[in-house]
């Protein structure tokens, strides 16, 4: 595998072959492109939850969406996890797959932005669900629009055979906000 340049991101952009819908291309790096908080969040409402149960699906009224505008922060305490969303809207072709790594500058206030999901694979497509959370002891405001994260894209040594939006046991391709676990659709 090789990581694409910021020549090879530009030139996969404009042949249509990889799609960042609300992309910036100032923000496309040496090897990445970074991208930016959207405006939405899901939180869970910790004083409604006893637990979550992972064969379960989670009740529409255990989770509450937040919408905030570019001009109004998103004040993320200590301790707190939250789901947001980048504002670009992605779709990987079949042969690249993509790296999310957040940004150090957050990192150095404690603020993680994703806790797992660190792969974009082949054939997804969508605004990507951002897992937050803040690890350190005081709260930080995060703001919709800054850039939060990157996305790397990896070639594949051939196209996936089954990209992800052609699997039956695709759980969040095409999301269009933060969508919480489906976990409970595994078999």
């Amino acid at each position: 595998m090789a990581v694409l340049s910021d020549r090879d991101i530009k030139k996969r952009i404009s042949e249509g072959s990889l799609v960042i819908d609300g992309a910036d291309v100032n923000n496309i790096t040496l090897a990445s492109v970074d991208l930016r908080l959207g405006g939405r969040f899901k939180i869970f409402k910790t004083t409604q939850v006893t637990h979550i149960d992972t064969r379960d699906s989670i009740p529409a009224d255990m989770m509450e969406t937040i919408e905030k505008k570019e001009s109004e922060p998103f004040i993320l305490h200590p301790g707190e996890f939250v789901l947001g969303t980048t504002k670009e809207y992605v779709k990987m072709p079949d042969d690249l797959v993509g790296r999310l790594d957040g940004r150090s500058s957050l990192g150095r206030l404690g603020i993680v932005i994703h806790s797992t999901a660190g792969s974009v694979d082949p054939g997804f497509e969508g605004y990507l669900t951002l897992e937050i959370a803040n690890i350190s002891k005081v709260p930080v405001s995060i703001w919709p629009g800054t850039r939060v994260c990157r996305l790397t894209f990896d070639t594949l040594t051939s196209p996936s055979e089954t990209p992800y939006n052609k699997r039956k046991e695709s759980k969040y391709n095409k999301q269009l906000e933060p969508v919480a676990s489906r976990i409970f659709l595994d078999k």
